[in-house]
């Protein structure tokens, strides 16, 4: 299939590319780091240590995934590639398909080399649902950032739209929180800003509820609330899918 074709050249591209040797350089981050806080920490330093990296690492992932993505495409269209492939007898779609599908397998890969090293200081089955929750949201965050990069004219304001996207829907919980708390105003500017809020939250994905550090420390969640979470950012990624497709076909390139 002539996507599946894209996908593999774009994966060859991340081969090539940079990626690995940033991919080994984030581990070798996280290793060191690891290393430090089991010399400081005074009490439960293979918690803390589990904690920190794995934070460390899905912030590595996400950052990654989503400046490769955006670099590629911007690349390619400042080099006429994107144009001399639509040259080609096939759909749209099917390019954007394609090279989606290779992102998120790029995306996938990294997902697997930053929740391997877990595995030394978390079991091995919330090492593997955390792993698979961090390709989801890879994914996600690769779906945004081919939007976003092909939407967009600039490197910078691509990656900083995915970093915005991302770090909201990171917190948009705990916003949501702050403004609904007891120190919140009870005015009508207070009850618009809790208003806005909460409108904001019903468009950004849940990405708090995926990829959680809490499963390596105690436990993986249960499965309705694990397939609950990783359904949600699956079926925002679908949406972002759908934007992207319908711009990718009104512009003229």
């Amino acid at each position: 299939m002539p996507a599946v074709i894209l996908a593999r050249f774009v994966l060859l591209e991340a081969r090539r590319s940079g990626l690995p040797w940033l991919i080994v350089a984030s581990l070798a981050a996280g290793l060191g780091l690891a290393a430090f806080l089991s010399q400081v920490a005074v009490t439960e330093s293979v918690s803390l240590q589990t904690a920190i990296v794995a934070a460390f690492l899905r912030a590595c992932a996400v950052f990654l995934v989503a400046v490769h993505v955006a670099s590629s495409t911007q690349r390619e269209i400042q080099d006429k590639g994107l144009e001399l492939m639509l040259s080609l007898p096939l759909a749209r779609s099917t390019h954007y398909l394609g090279r989606l599908a290779g992102h998120a397998c790029g995306g996938a890969v990294v997902a697997a080399c930053f929740a391997l090293p877990l595995a030394y200081w978390a079991p091995p089955p919330a090492v593997a649902l955390w792993g698979l929750s961090l390709a989801i949201e890879a994914a996600l965050v690769a779906a945004a950032a081919l939007f976003f990069a092909m939407a967009l004219a600039q490197l910078v304001a691509a990656i900083a739209s995915v970093a915005g996207l991302y770090l909201l829907a990171r917190s948009i919980t705990a916003i949501q929180a702050i403004a609904s708390g007891p120190l919140a105003e009870e005015s009508l500017l207070g009850r618009l800003a809790r208003w806005s809020v909460d409108a904001v939250a019903l468009l950004l994905p849940r990405l708090d509820a995926v990829t959680r550090t809490e499963w390596l420390l105690y436990g993986i969640p249960a499965p309705a609330q694990y397939a609950q979470a990783l359904g949600a950012v699956a079926l925002y990624a679908l949406l972002l899918v759908a934007a992207g497709l319908f711009d990718f076909h009104r512009r003229n390139l």
